[in-house]
């Protein structure tokens, strides 16, 4: 296992963490045999950090990672959970929850605790209702050694939340397809500036690079070292020397054998010239799988029945693209679940739009935005087969 230094601080985490939110499941529960061997061997093997949050496994997932650390297991790692921020609605519920996860993992102390899923809406209602005062409290009094956030927003709402605060460490959503997604490139490079330390989530976007289709398969396949889709997504990762570690969301124990092997070559700047341009090679060619040639340019916004087009069109885009209907199903369904949620006010699914034209003109691309619309629908939010064009 490799390890590296986190942040300005000087402990060193291992390359590879341990992502406690997709553990095998039997009857809609964590099957819990499969999921100790899995940690076990994870942690015989070097890693030393497990990520878990609040709503995880519908909350079992901290109740069992506290079950599995509480036989001496606890002082060999460095543990992380997250306040829900969606859950918050005064102050009171900083404590309340805090205590709540911390009877969960069996602990007194969480080594790492981030605001879950920060973006333009809760980071401000967080900060407003005083969470910095209440976690520095909570780490003068040791119940907390680091703060953090996790980030899920556009990469304008990244910058002005990094400055919002002397962070010890962020968690982003990152990999070779997301260099301009969310946080993307830019955010990597901009908290490490800050002397952050930077943990990846989803450097394979939940699976999807992991089963790559026959064109991108043979950029892998023409390469003179031959490793797997995941083994290339994750050396592209630590390859750059922002990243401190990279979160795993294991789902067998064969994954968890897999990416403790590749870990074991987490170097930085160990890939070439030759094999960096097979990474912009592969994004082309998943780019130009996508259906709908939408360059998210916003031009069409906003639309006057509030319809977010590109990220409808990006959503239908990337179901095609890595052929996961079922998951971009479940991301267009969230779509909704914000509103119940409190993340946004009005509903912005393809569902809303009534075909007025008005966005049509408006397209540099010339996408017939309109006709794609009820289409988009129809395929996400009924089930319909996927259509090359409206």
């Amino acid at each position: 296992m490799q390890y590296r230094k986190f942040g300005k601080s000087d402990v060193q985490v291992s390359a590879l963490g341990f992502g406690a939110m997709r553990f095998p499941t039997k009857d809609g529960h964590i099957e819990e045999v499969e999921a100790t061997q899995m940690m076990q061997y994870a942690l015989d093997h070097g890693v030393n950090y497990i990520d878990t949050a609040y709503p995880y496994h519908g909350g079992e997932s901290e109740k069992f990672v506290g079950r599995f650390l509480s036989d001496g297991k606890r002082e060999k790692v460095k543990l992380a959970t997250k306040l829900p921020s969606w859950l918050i609605e005064g102050a009171t519920d900083f404590d309340k929850y805090f205590e709540e996860q911390c009877e969960r993992l069996q602990t007194g102390t969480i080594d790492y605790y981030l605001l879950h899923s920060l973006n333009r809406n809760w980071w401000p209602k967080l900060r407003d209702l005083g969470v910095i005062a209440w976690a520095e409290r909570k780490m003068a009094e040791g119940r907390i050694g680091q703060l953090g956030f996790s980030f899920h927003d556009g990469g304008d709402a990244f910058q002005p939340i990094v400055d919002g605060y002397d962070w010890a460490f962020c968690q982003i959503q990152y990999n070779y397809m997301d260099v301009e997604n969310q946080a993307g490139t830019a955010g990597l490079k901009y908290a490490a500036s800050k002397g952050m330390a930077v943990i990846i989530m989803e450097p394979v976007l939940g699976g999807s690079l992991a089963d790559p289709p026959a064109p991108v398969q043979r950029i892998w396949d023409g390469a003179a070292q031959k490793r797997n889709a995941v083994d290339w997504a994750l050396q592209w990762l630590w390859n750059q020397p922002e990243v401190t570690m990279v979160l795993s969301g294991m789902s067998s124990l064969k994954q968890v054998e897999e990416n403790v092997r590749s870990a074991e070559n987490a170097r930085v700047n160990s890939l070439s010239a030759e094999e960096l341009a097979m990474f912009d090679a592969a994004r082309t060619t998943y780019q130009a799988l996508r259906p709908i040639p939408c360059t998210a340019c916003s031009y069409c916004m906003p639309c006057p029945n509030n319809v977010n087009i590109p990220r409808n069109f990006g959503i239908y885009n990337k179901g095609k693209m890595y052929d996961k209907a079922d998951g971009a199903r479940g991301e267009y369904a969230w779509m909704s679940q914000e509103l119940k949620l409190g993340i946004a006010t009005i509903d912005t699914r393809a569902a809303a739009c009534v075909e007025c034209g008005v966005c049509d003109a408006k397209c540099p691309q010339q996408i017939p935005i309109s006709s794609w619309m009820p289409v988009v629908h129809q395929v996400l939010g009924e089930g319909r087969e996927y259509q090359s064009r409206p």
